[in-house]
């Protein structure tokens, strides 16, 4: 869930209903969030790819469509405002996405190139339907109502990850007595109800949302969209590098949220490698996260309000080098559980920190177009850590290193933000 770009003006606010619809797609698309490092790591390594071929595949599946969807997002992007067609890219991305999960799990296990295609297509759809699902809330939304809006959106996300989670759960404690013996079985299983949860649950929001503004005489080209959208990145670039302290602080976000993405999707893959975790007790897992991460973005919230933001965020980037250092001494579960509620007490806070940071070092009238930059950069370099994580696991088979080579792109990250100025980043915004 990404946070969406500023509005340039303030639109009337958005009906309640249409409010609701947007932020059922949080409550779909989560169902992914949860699944993907669960029932879909537990499938592509122990069932499709047991041995080494499984972590490097799940890792490099994951890095190569986040490098597709970032190069794809500003495309799309520029297409969907250019045509007026937030609503059908979002249709066309959401239902493809849920539409290859359900043929996931329809193939068999000995399948593996179908299986592996449809797991690629799934993740490069689920971050290209952020793009036109970023793009309604400014139109729904004003300054007023902007912020309740979006805490709507993040908490009927955290809800909506965690009640399929509990229903896979329940079908891999029951399978045997529900008619599936195997863990293929329950798995597959777990994989459409990924792909149901988040297709169904789509619907509210394609029947209700509507592009706003009067659609062009004719239809803006792919090629000519495509042009448009890398001139448009080039002079964002030449427009953010006027403000040096923003610049600074752009470039050590790409590096530690490489880190913080690549910890998010491979940190069950140690869980499940080298501790030897059941399919429960990663769900058990990821469902302590959900719950601790929403209070744990408020806390580092108060803390940023009562201290300043680039402490805290230096406290919380200290704390996931703190976890990384720790990664080569865990040899007890125990050990693992502790690490995993110390991470989601920052997990939320360390995003919504930096969005915060961004904020205030960003000139107004470039709002709409840094935050679109914003998001960007965090996709574009995103690819870079669980490709690191699957090459060591491949060369060393030691999971516990390759989590530990994660620390790297928060050492950078730290070393960055020291030297940044917050105070001067907001007096270049005022001055712009």
């Amino acid at each position: 869930m990404e946070p969406p770009a500023a509005a340039h003006s303030d639109p009337p606010p958005g009906r309640p209903g249409e409010i609701f619809a947007w932020a059922m797609y949080d409550w779909a698309n989560s169902a992914y969030s949860t699944l993907l490092i669960t029932i879909v790591l537990h499938y592509l390594q122990e069932v499709v790819l047991p041995g080494k071929w499984g972590p490097l595949v799940y890792a490099w599946g994951i890095s190569v469509s986040m490098f597709i969807a970032a190069v794809l997002s500003p495309i799309v992007g520029a297409l969907a405002d250019a045509n007026r067609s937030k609503r059908r890219w979002l249709a066309g991305t959401a239902l493809c996405g849920a539409s290859a999960a359900v043929l996931m799990a329809s193939f068999s296990k000995d399948q593996v190139a179908l299986i592996v295609g449809s797991f690629v297509l799934m993740n490069i759809c689920f971050d290209l339907s952020l793009v036109p699902y970023n793009g309604f809330q400014p139109e729904i939304t004003n300054r007023e109502t902007i912020n309740r809006v979006s805490a709507w959106g993040y908490a009927l996300g955290y809800l909506g990850g965690s009640v399929p989670l509990l229903i896979a759960g329940l079908i891999v404690l029951n399978g045997e007595k529900w008619g599936l013996p195997d863990a293929a079985s329950q798995d597959r299983v777990g994989i459409l109800i990924l792909g149901l949860w988040w297709g169904i649950f789509t619907l509210p929001a394609l029947g209700i949302l509507r592009d706003r503004g009067t659609p062009p005489e004719s239809r803006e080209p792919i090629h000519r969209a495509a042009r448009g959208a890398l001139r448009q990145v080039g002079r964002t670039m030449a427009n953010v590098r006027v403000y040096p302290t923003l610049s600074l602080f752009l470039l050590a976000f790409l590096c530690y949220n490489d880190g913080v993405q690549s910890v998010i999707t491979q940190a069950t893959t140690l869980a499940n490698k080298k501790l030897s975790f059941s399919i429960v007790e990663l769900f058990l897992l990821v469902l302590i996260i959900q719950a601790v991460a929403l209070p744990g973005a408020l806390l580092i919230g108060w803390l940023s309000d009562r201290w300043g933001q680039k402490p805290v965020l230096l406290g919380c980037l200290g704390v996931w080098i703190g976890l990384l250092v720790a990664v080569p001494f865990v040899e007890r579960k125990l050990q693992f559980w502790i690490m995993g509620f110390v991470l989601a007490l920052v997990l939320g806070g360390t995003q919504s920190v930096s969005r915060a940071i961004m904020g205030l070092m960003t000139p107004q009238k470039h709002a709409a177009e840094f935050f679109g930059f914003f998001n960007l950069s965090g996709k574009a370099a995103s690819f870079l850590g669980p490709a690191l994580f699957g090459l060591i696991i491949w060369w060393t088979n030691d999971v516990g290193l390759a989590s530990f080579s994660l620390l790297i792109f928060f050492l950078i990250g730290w070393v960055i933000v020291v030297r940044i100025n917050v105070e001067t980043g907001r007096q270049q915004a005022l001055h712009a």
